[in-house]
């Protein structure tokens, strides 16, 4: 008699309590084998597939795909045992569980392919017993036309909060993909009023905001909320800012890139700069443990860098950033950047920051007073690099203009540190050469 197992949403890791359902990667009767991933999810730091401790035929999934669960709750049933159907027996899978703890990742690098179990006509027209039904509650539906081509849960419950088939639109994304703003498209279409005249309704129905659009603060949008708020609840932060003259920096890359070899990001040249400057002044690169009012600086720089997708503002984490060239930077900031935009970014990815450089010049502005990602204690941000008037060598001339901004945490140092680190960075923009002198 076959043995039904229930798997239940395993700890994630990183102190996440909950994840939302994105995409099954199975469906009901799929015979799947041990640490196979059966479910992409979505926590408050990445999109993680889930891999199944178990091997055997699905016999119930619990969730439908939007829904949040949260740790230890039945994520599905796996029937296992000599007697699960035969179709199991032809894939050679192990039927015995992997015994390994899941943190939210797979534990088998190579997943075995998945198959549909199939009713068998016996040969002597005997039909075989089947296992008993797991005493569980009837799985979510499954939709016969395939799944929606949408990977945001955002997007998935906008439709689902204002009634919008996702089957009826058209995805304006690679592939079909359905974003966001064809959702908005769609119910702005639907909300448009009809030319004809309409009744009004009873004064007590009426809304104030009854065309708008409520959005959840969860997933990554509630975390970041969350830390933003707890960080200016708890850090004192000020900012100070300077100008400086990027041209020579900008010759510097020019000439780099021109020599062959790999191409250098300009964000590259500058988290080497600023990790310099943190071998200077460390006490930048600290946090407060507020339980021993205690400042704890830190021997080594993880450097976060923030990141806007769909999804909503990341900070992937570059771990050594003290100890890599520019070489080694530029293509580990390629590899998170990328791994951000496709959401697949781990939560040790997300997480172990101790300074973040902060290139807001992308979105054509010059200055900001960011928010410091807490426990972190300062942040360095950069504005657009554009030709303004400066006096060069005694002269007007038109040069490559940056505005840089330093916001800090004003109990880890006071602002003749602070300064004198934004200085630095700025010396060594105006002046490359200058920092050679601690290479």
């Amino acid at each position: 008699m076959a043995q039904v197992l229930e798997f239940k949403l395993p700890d994630l890791g990183e102190g996440l309590t909950e994840a939302e359902i994105v995409r099954w990667l199975v469906q009901v009767g799929d015979v799947v084998a041990v640490d196979q991933p059966v479910v992409e999810v979505e926590t408050a730091k990445a999109m993680v597939e889930v891999p199944c401790p178990y091997g055997g035929v699905i016999t119930a999934r619990f969730g439908e795909e939007g829904t949040e669960l949260p740790v230890g709750a039945p994520l599905l049933t796996v029937a296992v045992g000599p007697q699960a159907p035969q179709a199991l027996q032809a894939t050679g899978g192990d039927t015995a569980g992997s015994g390994n703890v899941l943190v939210g990742y797979g534990t088998s690098e190579a997943p075995a392919r998945r198959r549909r179990v199939r009713s068998a006509s016996p040969a002597n027209g005997t039909a075989k017993e089947p296992a008993p039904a797991p005493p569980a509650p009837a799985p979510a539906p499954v939709l016969a036309e395939g799944p929606v081509p949408v990977i945001s849960p955002l997007v998935r419950r906008l439709a689902r909060d204002n009634d919008i088939d996702l089957r009826q639109l058209s995805g304006s994304g690679r592939e079909g993909l359905i974003l966001r703003a064809d959702v908005e498209d769609a119910l702005r279409a639907k909300t448009t009023p009809a030319p004809a005249p309409v009744a009004a309704e009873p004064a007590a129905r009426v809304s104030p905001v009854r065309n708008g659009i409520r959005i959840p603060l969860k997933g990554v949008r509630g975390a970041v909320a969350d830390k933003l708020s707890r960080s200016r609840q708890e850090i004192p932060d000020a900012t100070c800012w300077v100008d400086a003259d990027a041209t020579e920096l900008m010759r510097a890359r020019t000439a780099m890139n021109a020599a062959g070899g790999p191409k250098i990001s300009l964000l590259a040249l500058l988290a080497r700069i600023t990790t310099a400057a943190l071998a200077r002044f460390p006490e930048l690169n600290s946090y407060v443990d507020t339980g021993a009012r205690e400042v704890v600086q830190l021997d080594h720089v993880h450097l976060g860098f923030a990141a806007q997708t769909e999804r909503g503002l990341v900070v992937p984490v570059v771990r050594d950033a003290h100890a890599r060239d520019a070489e080694s930077l530029t293509a580990e900031f390629a590899r998170l950047t990328e791994a951000a935009r496709t959401g697949t970014l781990t939560p040790g990815e997300l997480t172990g920051g101790t300074f973040t450089l902060n290139n807001y010049g992308v979105f054509g502005v010059d200055g900001s007073t960011p928010i410091i990602n807490h426990p972190e204690a300062a942040m360095l941000g950069v504005g657009r690099i554009v030709p303004k008037p400066w006096v060069h060598e005694g002269e007007l001339a038109v040069r490559q203009v940056v505005q840089l901004s330093l916001t800090f945490d004003h109990r880890v140092c006071d602002g003749g540190t602070a300064g004198g680190f934004l200085r630095y960075v700025a010396d060594c923009v105006e002046h490359p050469a200058v920092l050679l002198r601690t290479l």
